[in-house]
């Protein structure tokens, strides 16, 4: 099936619903927040009541499980579908033995990771040097924007990088934020992060662009199923008898532990095409913008889809739908394509965008220690 991007071109958004269930047994594993544990909560159901449901997924975390479905862990490299996708490869040269690498592709903040804002070129070149023209945006030193006579508190000497309260203070950017061209930017040098929403606060607070690409996962219908066991130790199951303790990792520790059942089990996916279209980037990356985030979506429903140890879910059905808007009001849907057909057409989508693309599309950089 080959996807007509081209009648999406006035569809405001796309759904997704995929029915979900764990690949053996009825018990699944939730994500777990700190100081709240499980994400439980009462969601109203058809008949004006409530059903208690859980947050098996977040939408964080699903932003980045679908960006690790475009890297190849055993080859350290894109997966050969996305091949020509730009993104920002960092040689971490001021940690460890300085062999180790990251990539916009796999930091979490995409391109306002540390790793790449205090990146720099092989010349030397800063990386925010490079995008704040780009951005259209000039610098402005911290003591300029204290200009006119105003006292800096502090403990030692007043020096232009110390606020009113003693704290390091950033320099700021001046001029209008064209959110257009942090687009062009971001595509030209990323465009993943167009799709899950970046945030280049590292320059200005003023840049960014939410999520294009929304998902997570809910159970309905849930139960706790309680259990627990036993860490067991065969050489000191009374570690007292040889003067230590549990503390220190020795002898039998019972635990418990919290799984749930959940009557049904669903993924959701929100692709916002109006958003996507707002960039001001062309048709040809309009469409591959969206083409990237259903080949996104096909290839994590398509994968062990093993979010922890006791969490490991499938498909219900292989069909997922794309449901949308018509332009005369009423509900259309289209199946959702396979990712081989729709790596075919990235590859003719890559292969049209390379002119807004960066030169080589991998940028390089190195990071020391600030």
């Amino acid at each position: 099936m080959v996807l007509d991007l081209d009648k999406l071109a006035t569809v405001p958004r796309i759904l997704m619903e995929a029915a979900l269930k764990p690949i053996a047994g009825t018990r699944i594993q939730p994500t777990g927040f700190p100081d709240l544990g499980p994400a439980l909560y009462d969601a109203p159901d058809a008949n004006g009541g409530t059903v208690p449901t859980l947050l098996v997924e977040s939408a964080q975390s699903m932003a980045n499980r679908l960006e690790a479905v475009c890297w190849d862990e055993g080859n350290d490299d894109i997966v050969p579908d996305l091949k020509g996708l730009p993104f920002v490869a960092v040689k971490l040269a001021g940690i460890g033995e300085g062999s180790d690498t990251t990539n916009s592709l796999l930091e979490f903040h995409r391109l306002n990771s540390p790793y790449i804002m205090n990146g720099v070129t092989e010349d030397g070149t800063a990386f925010t040097d490079i995008l704040k023209p780009e951005l259209g945006l000039v610098a402005v030193p911290a003591a300029a924007r204290r200009a006119g006579g105003r006292r800096v508190a502090s403990a030692g000497p007043a020096t232009d990088d110390v606020s009113e309260g003693g704290d390091k203070e950033r320099d700021d950017v001046a001029g209008v934020v064209n959110l257009r061209k942090l687009a062009a930017v971001c595509f030209k040098y990323d465009p993943n992060s167009l799709v899950h929403g970046v945030f280049l606060e590292k320059i200005a607070g003023r840049l960014r662009h939410p999520r294009a690409l929304s998902a997570f996962i809910e159970a309905s219908g849930v139960s706790r199923a309680d259990s627990g066991g036993v860490k067991f130790d065969r050489a000191l199951p009374k570690p007292k008898v040889a003067g230590v303790d549990a503390k220190g990792g020795y002898g039998n520790v019972p635990f418990h532990r919290t799984e749930f059942t959940a009557r049904s089990i669903t993924a959701f996916f929100s692709l916002d095409l109006a958003q996507i279209r707002g960039y001001g980037l062309g048709d040809d990356a309009c469409q591959l913008l969206v083409a990237l985030s259903l080949w996104k979506v096909r290839r994590f429903l398509d994968s062990n889809m093993r979010l922890r140890t006791a969490c490991e879910l499938e498909l219900v059905a292989p069909v997922v739908n794309c449901d949308y808007k018509g332009a005369d009001g009423k509900d259309q849907c289209f199946p959702l394509p396979l990712s081989h057909e729709l790596s075919g057409q990235l590859a003719g989508l890559l292969t049209k965008c390379r002119p807004q693309f960066a030169d080589p599309a991998v940028t390089k950089l190195i990071w020391n220690k600030p």
